[in-house]
């Protein structure tokens, strides 16, 4: 909705009646011989002259009194997850397509997520954040779906390392509920972070790491994936087919939720230099009528 930032600067509009009513301007006397043409051509020019200045003038004080737009926007989370997806992306992951599988079962997961706040973080030789938390679900499906394996390299899993960084995203998260949950098909194996130093961190920012491991059991480790999972009050879960992986995060989407803060924000538009520029375009065109007498024929 239109409103006036400052509303009050529309009394200046009681001055500038009164002013162009009582305040006549002065004039030089012309001694012109037919004076009835000199009338009708006085009155003429007069009357779009204080046309011209009435306009700009009026659209002055509409600048002055500031129109601005105001739209809110909420971001009403009264209750959900601040959720971490930590994804690998190492080469073992493109076996059988398994990378675009679970990204498209990700993507799907993450446009039910209406009122949880998410990160992505992907691993392969190293680990990096590819969306920290934000409530911008688009910003994330874009960003994932534009992430292929190479882009962490291919020859090593850093999951320690992916463990670790994730739980640095809750460093300052005030959420009650607080989820990462860790997809992989292997084993760590580029001895970044120490286990214990990365579950340290997590257990320091109440964080339930849901662990998910696809792929042949002879290729990751599920006592490691079960003690992260079970250390920090999650889960761990195993999948060899895409149903299996879209029934756990079926089940993942089923946890009960709890409340997290609603943050409230004014976008404020701002339309002032409209009126601003037109008064100017009308004061020239006053001054440059007020200034030339020209007869039509």
């Amino acid at each position: 909705m239109l409103s006036f930032e400052n509303p009050y600067a529309f009394l200046l509009l009681i001055l500038i009646a009164g002013c162009m009513l009582l305040c006549k301007e002065k004039k030089r006397a012309i001694y012109f011989p037919n004076t009835a043409l000199l009338t009708s051509l006085t009155k003429s020019k007069q009357l779009l002259l204080n046309i011209l200045k009435a306009t700009s003038l009026g659209l002055l004080v509409i600048g002055l009194a500031s129109p601005i737009k105001t739209q809110q926007i909420i971001l009403d989370n009264s209750k959900g997850h601040e959720i971490s997806l930590i994804l690998d992306a190492s080469g073992s992951m493109a076996y059988q397509d398994k990378f675009r599988i679970v990204k498209s079962i990700m993507i799907d997961f993450i446009s039910q997520r209406k009122t949880d706040k998410l990160a992505l973080s992907i691993f392969a030789d190293f680990a990096y954040t590819v969306v920290p938390l934000t409530y911008d679900k688009k910003s994330v499906i874009k960003m994932l779906n534009n992430i292929e394996i190479g882009v962490a390299g291919r020859r090593k899993t850093a999951l320690y390392e992916a463990l670790f960084l994730s739980a640095k995203l809750f460093n300052n998260s005030k959420s009650k509920e607080r989820i990462a949950i860790l997809l992989t098909d292997g084993k760590d194996n580029a001895d970044s972070v120490p286990l214990d130093i990365a579950l340290e961190r997590v257990k320091k920012n109440k964080i339930k790491i849901y662990t998910v491991a696809v792929g042949n059991e002879r290729d990751y480790n599920a006592d490691i994936l079960k003690h992260i999972a079970n250390s920090t009050g999650a889960k761990f879960f195993s999948a060899n087919s895409k149903e299996s992986i879209q029934k756990i995060y079926k089940q993942i989407n089923q946890l009960e939720k709890s409340k997290i803060n609603i943050h409230k924000y004014e976008k404020k538009t701002y339309y002032f230099h409209y009126p601003l520029g037109l008064s100017l375009v009308f004061l020239l065109i006053y001054f440059w009528r007020k200034n030339t007498w020209i007869l039509n024929k």
